[in-house]
């Protein structure tokens, strides 16, 4: 897990910069380095975070 990744908590808005398709999704859990974010347009989604990077939105 990257350091980052260990800080993002439920309710957090992040987006995957590698996936800019998925668009701005919220963070519902954060266990283990599995996140799960529920994506508008992608649905709710299980993202390793050794294998994809999340960052957060803060002002869209």
């Amino acid at each position: 897990m990257s350091d980052f990744a260990a800080f993002l908590e439920p309710g957090m808005r992040v987006e995957a910069p590698s996936h800019p398709d998925w668009g701005v999704g919220q963070v519902q859990s954060n266990v283990a380095g599995r996140v799960t974010v529920n994506f508008p347009d992608m649905g709710k989604m299980v993202i390793e975070t050794s294998r994809v990077m999340l960052l957060p939105v803060f002002d869209r």
